[in-house]
């Protein structure tokens, strides 16, 4: 059952929650992620892991899930021998496991319980580097055209939406010619979208002033928040503001810990700096989907929940 109100409506309410990282939670539950399709390799493993997770995000008072569908591209799907049709099935179960867990664990409640709030699906479409799996996703640059970046987009776009998603999240956008590609591939499809970039500073991860990447969905209907994750907390601090200015859109944001992934070894280095008490200057500043991303977990997220529950 989908919620009885658009998530823009809710929006210009309020404070909507998002969830934590996937991966890592996954991780807590056992997986095993080394693969190149990342979590989504559960979609067709043990998807009952995926949903797993998701409530456990529920019950941490998260009023968002995103799907595990970041990695999962009919490319990636084809270098383990899944059919294009077997790969459409595979995305539209990314939106029905975060559907069920939805509906199957109460905001703040306990295993089973009714939602004692709406929990809006957000079909999750990485960027172009993530079906790499060699960390491009933190560069951008691929050396494709914003047409062939529409290209590669628009088939997920389409499998995604017939799924029925509440909203498409069109998230850890290194660059600016890839979020002009992911707009143009979404343009018509009927559901609302967040544009949300990864950068470094006030920059893109490829290098683009954030100002003028802001700039692209601003007079875009269709864009119901723009914003920042997987980024550092300190570079989610400068961007909201700037997001919020630029667009006149409630903002989203979700960064990570304040680790640092690194591709060769394929592991996070650092300390953590995610902070939820954070929360309040980004609302402060228009945030309005606030969150976290990699190595942010169910606890991290109960706590934020909590700041957002007494007003922020």
């Amino acid at each position: 059952m989908r919620p009885a109100r658009p998530l823009a409506a809710a929006l210009a309410e309020r404070t909507v929650v998002l969830d934590g990282g996937l991966s890592n939670q996954l991780a807590a539950q056992g997986c095993d992620l080394t693969d190149p399709l990342w979590s989504a390799r559960l979609l067709a493993d043990d998807p009952s892991q995926i949903e797993a997770a998701h409530r456990a995000y529920v019950r941490a008072g998260a009023q968002v899930l995103i799907t595990s569908s970041y990695q999962a591209t009919y490319e990636g799907f084809a270098h383990r021998g899944v059919s294009h049709p077997e790969a459409t099935t595979l995305l539209a179960r990314s939106v029905e496991l975060a559907r069920r867990a939805g509906e199957g664990a109460g905001v703040g409640g306990g295993e089973g319980e009714p939602p004692e709030g709406e929990v809006w699906v957000a079909a999750s479409i990485g960027p172009y580097g993530a079906m790499l799996a060699d960390g491009s996703e933190y560069r951008g640059r691929y050396g494709l055209t914003v047409k062939e970046l529409e290209r590669f987009h628009h088939p997920r776009v389409e499998a995604l939406v017939a799924a029925g998603p509440d909203v498409l999240a069109l998230e850890t956008v290194p660059d600016a010619d890839e979020a002009e590609a992911l707009l143009r591939a979404v343009e018509g499809c009927g559901v609302p979208v967040w544009l949300s970039y990864s950068v470094e500073g006030l920059r893109t991860r490829a290098g683009q002033v954030l100002e003028g990447a802001f700039e692209l969905a601003a007079g875009l209907d269709q864009v119901i928040a723009v914003g920042v994750n997987c980024c550092t907390p300190a570079d989610a601090d400068r961007a909201v503001e700037l997001a919020a200015s630029v667009t006149g859109k409630p903002v989203v944001v979700y960064p990570n810990s304040g680790e640092r992934w690194d591709a060769e070894s394929r592991s996070w280095q650092g300390g953590s700096t995610f902070d939820p008490s954070r929360v309040r200057a980004w609302h402060a500043a228009g945030a309005r989907l606030v969150g976290g991303c990699c190595r942010v977990g169910p606890r991290e997220i109960a706590r934020l929940a909590g700041y957002v529950a007494e007003g922020v």
